[in-house]
């Protein structure tokens, strides 16, 4: 094991994904070398942020920590240490189940590991990089607020996390021109839920404002949003993405499902019209937006008819980006608590089969269309053959990547090009730099 150096391995969303890069920033600055999911570990001590959101979040965090517990036991590494959203839920039955961890953490107090751990032996990094190694260079997801203040039915969020909290917008900025000035290009905004932002601290949503001051940030040339409610959302957000070519024409804003009694059930405070009726003003007021959506099988309840009528308004709405789940009774939710979760397990997953190769022609017919246009891509990597990158409509890991000949001629990561689209599959783009 490698003395003075910290193991970080981070499961679940960007979210986690930020509070581990917060908590590397911090390490750094007291003298430890930090790895975030390095392939091999060489640590002396390991920190696990885990994630407890669904069923098999769960399970993958779990299965992680018993790994390690195994390797604290055979003297492998000097210290295991677990985090984040399943110890926040979770802490008394881990520590019960799984003694090897020397310390359990929750989503909120995890700072205090600073403290725990012996202090290095090697001089303190007093001005370690805001920039951590866990994405590219070029770009970074921020946080604006943690927290959610909706009770939907299934959801635990509320329960790990707790009420709406948004950071300060003057902290926000400064970090955001902190990232710029070590050459981050791309942000992306990151929230349980982006519409509320501000509500807490101002009395209003101060979103649209958050995004726009952004945006006038000199060396800023992407921003793209996620995680946006569709009640009561802030349609003064739209004219900040048609005044500033920064702010991508891209919206992630989860539905769930369309069929009212559904979302009724699921406690959504919204119904099939004013679903709909969004999604046509999305589109209207910003020609070329790409949407993205996450829609749920299998919810208790959930019939043949309601499963038939998300179907057709999938094939209505046609979503540029989709992804679908499966129901997941979570304990201590609306749901688990009200509802029997009488939608079999083999039905769930018929329904899920069905609705994704539904999208996966969707998205083939939408992705064709591109075919002939020249597309602004930024490069993220290097894989045999092809460079990778992205559109402004791609967000990173979930979205379509744009795959490009190396044929001989250098591209640079991070930077921008003009590519000719020539080809498309159901979820990449080919593409040749004119």
């Amino acid at each position: 094991m490698k003395k003075n150096q910290i193991d970080i391995i981070t499961l679940g969303c960007s979210k986690n994904l930020v509070d581990s890069e917060s908590l590397m920033r911090l390490f750094q600055r007291k003298g430890f070398v930090c790895k975030h999911d390095a392939e091999r570990v060489e640590g002396e001590y390991v920190v696990i942020n885990t994630c407890g959101f669904i069923e098999d979040a769960k399970q993958e965090s779990i299965d992680t920590i018993l790994e390690f517990a195994q390797a604290r036991e055979e003297g492998l590494i000097a210290g295991l240490y677990v985090m984040g959203c399943l110890s926040q839920r979770y802490q008394k039955e881990l520590e019960a189940e799984i003694p090897q961890v020397d310390k359990y953490y929750g989503k909120f107090n995890y700072k205090q590991l600073l403290e725990d751990l012996p202090a290095p032996t090697q001089k303190a990094d007093e001005k370690a990089s805001v920039k951590q190694d866990t994405t590219p260079s070029h770009y970074s997801y921020i946080k604006i607020s943690e927290g959610c203040d909706r009770n939907c039915a299934y959801c635990a969020i509320p329960i790990i996390t707790g009420k709406h909290v948004s950071r300060p917008k003057e902290e926000i900025l400064d970090e955001v021109r902190a990232l710029v000035a070590e050459g981050v290009k791309e942000f992306q905004v990151i929230a349980q839920e982006l519409t509320y932002y501000g509500v807490d601290l101002y009395g209003k949503r101060k979103i649209a404002e958050l995004i726009d001051e952004m945006a006038q940030i000199k060396g800023v040339k992407w921003i793209r949003l996620h995680y946006a409610y569709p009640n009561q959302f802030p349609m003064e957000l739209l004219d900040v993405m048609r005044r500033n070519d920064n702010v991508c024409k891209y919206l992630d804003i989860a539905l769930q499902h369309i069929s009212d009694r559904m979302l009724d059930r699921m406690r959504r405070n919204t119904t099939k019209q004013e679903t709909m009726h969004l999604i046509e003003k999305l589109r209207e007021a910003m020609p070329g937006i790409h949407l993205r959506t996450t829609l749920m099988v299998g919810f208790p309840g959930e019939t043949e008819e309601d499963f038939k009528e998300l179907m057709e308004f999938t094939r209505w709405a046609r979503f540029e980006r989709m992804g679908a789940f499966a129901y997941s009774e979570e304990e201590g939710t609306y749901s688990a608590e009200h509802y029997e979760d009488d939608v079999p397990k083999e039905v769930k997953e018929a329904r899920l089969s069905k609705l994704m190769r539904l999208q996966q022609g969707i998205s083939a017919e939408i992705e064709a269309e591109k075919i002939g246009k020249t597309m602004k891509v930024i490069v993220d990597r290097r894989e045999g053959d092809y460079y990778v990158g992205r559109t402004e409509f791609c967000s990173p890991e979930v979205d379509p990547e744009v795959l490009i000949p190396v044929a001989n001629r250098r591209l640079r990561k991070g930077c921008f090009y003009d590519v000719k689209i020539t080809g498309a599959e159901e979820f990449d783009l080919y593409g040749e730099v004119v």
